[in-house]
């Protein structure tokens, strides 16, 4: 599972023109999910989420969480997270998990985040054509891969 975290000062989700999300200061999460992500990954990448100290203390040093500064989450699915650039110029998807696999543990994945979060979570729609707005704050983009966890 692949996770591409966005500070942001606010982000919303637009279908077909009508907005679907909002949210203020926070996190937009984008999610790309492949057939050998289990409950473990999910489990790791939300607990990670909650608890990376990306946002300013007092001091202006990046030393609070999103639980701790009350902020929102915003998740967006991704299929493209997973894109293999290896050969030609056309990406290959090969590695992103199909609906019948990627919608149940990408519902898993907001339930979970919303759990730990305390709060609900805003989505977008999966497998929708959305267009996504944010302003990145900082900016500050974090890129997590649930299968390396050597960082």
């Amino acid at each position: 599972m692949r996770l591409l975290i966005q500070r942001v000062t606010h982000a919303w989700v637009q279908i077909d023109g009508i907005e679907k999300s909002r949210i203020g200061k926070g996190l937009l999460l984008f999610v790309g999910i492949e057939a050998t992500d289990t409950e473990e990954d999910i489990d790791m990448l939300c607990r990670k989420t909650v608890n990376v100290r990306i946002f300013d203390d007092e001091n202006g040093v990046m030393n609070k969480s999103v639980i701790e500064t009350g902020g929102e989450i915003l998740v967006v699915s991704q299929f493209t997270l997973h894109a293999s650039t290896k050969k030609g110029n056309r990406p290959s998807y090969i590695r992103a998990a199909g609906p019948e696999i990627s919608v149940p543990l990408y519902e898993e994945f907001c339930r979970t985040l919303s759990l730990l979060l305390e709060k609900p979570i805003q989505t977008g729609e999966f497998g929708a054509d959305m267009q996504v707005n944010l302003v990145n704050d900082g900016p500050v983009t974090i890129w997590i891969d649930s299968k390396n966890r050597d960082y």
